[in-house]
């Protein structure tokens, strides 16, 4: 990795925002991509992570999760209000609620390995008795933020999933079907520490759920983090295309030891010009929204800028085919 001072590594994604977003917006309009960022991923203060997004970076989807330090579960009515006047501020429109739903143990099934504080971003860990109120809640939080989707998981990973599969995705089943009734569509995010991690195993989910309410938010880094090393190509052939509603840009790499960790998007296992290529080719036209997660560039905003310049110019590449 190219090793830059503060201040050049600061001019030098400004002036990859400049160089890349001509071809960006040539691109984002061509194939429908709603491009934007995870905005805590950038600072936990919701206006500062505004301004980087819309008037540095030039775009105009955020994804919501946690503002001021507090997930949205917790935030109060005054918080919301002035997270609506600072969208409004920078002509911002938000692409999804990146809830925490179902992020927690299966109940009557072993406690996972799986999941830590971090996972929950802010959230508490409530227990499964209290998730049809994260649910209502996230369905409100969606309907202020004029958005149709809410993400959710598919509980802390099980170490033998086979007993408990079909009723998990019975409640799958039920609750997207509940948040059809609200206008609300269900992403189901492939997480690595959650019993739906890879590609294939995101296939296998969806077959198992009929209802077309309940989505992918397909995150090919964490099929990588999860051992699927293929997840582009391999993982992302496997799922059904016209269940893909929404997708996660991150990238995952193998260290000095052989342990996987993240990385800046443009270095790592998945070949984000051919996977953001192969969206465009199916006529995807959800968002692509960047969740850094790498921390090797100093400040969560530096990390951001750096992943965000590899996203760039993986779009810029995709375009020119």
């Amino acid at each position: 990795m190219r090793h830059l001072s503060r201040r050049k590594f600061i001019g030098g994604a400004a002036g990859a925002s400049a160089w890349f977003l001509p071809a960006l917006r040539g691109f984002a309009a061509d194939a429908k991509f709603k491009v934007g960022i995870i905005s805590d991923e950038i600072s936990q203060d919701f206006d500062h992570a505004s301004y980087v997004i819309a008037k540095d970076f030039g775009l105009h989807w955020v994804e919501l999760r946690e503002v001021w330090g507090k997930n949205l579960q917790v935030i109060s009515d005054a918080q919301i209000a002035e997270v609506q006047k600072i969208l409004a501020k920078y002509s911002l429109q938000v692409t999804d609620i990146s809830s925490p739903l179902y992020k927690v143990n299966w109940p009557g099934a072993p406690a996972s390995q799986y999941g830590t504080k971090e996972d929950m971003h802010g959230a508490d860990e409530v227990s499964f008795k209290h998730q049809d109120e994260v649910l209502e809640r996230s369905i409100s939080l969606a309907k202020q933020f004029k958005t149709n989707k809410v993400r959710c998981f598919d509980f802390w990973r099980i170490d033998d999933i086979k007993p408990y599969r079909a009723a998990i995705n019975d409640k799958l089943q039920q609750t997207a079907e509940h948040a059809a009734t609200q206008n609300i569509m269900l992403v189901l995010e492939n997480e690595f520490a959650c019993n739906t991690a890879t590609g294939r195993e995101a296939a296998a989910t969806l077959a198992g759920v009929r209802s077309r309410n309940l989505s992918l938010n397909w995150d090919p880094g964490n099929a990588v983090m999860r051992g699927e090393l293929d997840a582009y190509p391999g993982g992302w052939d496997a799922l059904p295309k016209d269940r893909i509603h929404h997708c996660h840009v991150k990238n995952a790499i193998k260290d000095s030891a052989g342990k996987t960790q993240w990385s800046p998007v443009d270095r790592g296992y998945i070949d984000w010009t051919a996977q953001f290529r192969a969206l465009a080719k199916v006529g995807y036209s959800d968002a692509v929204n960047l969740e850094t997660h790498w921390k090797g560039g100093g400040t969560p905003e530096e990390c951001t800028r750096i992943s965000w310049a590899g996203m760039k110019s993986s779009l810029d590449h995709a375009k020119r085919g």
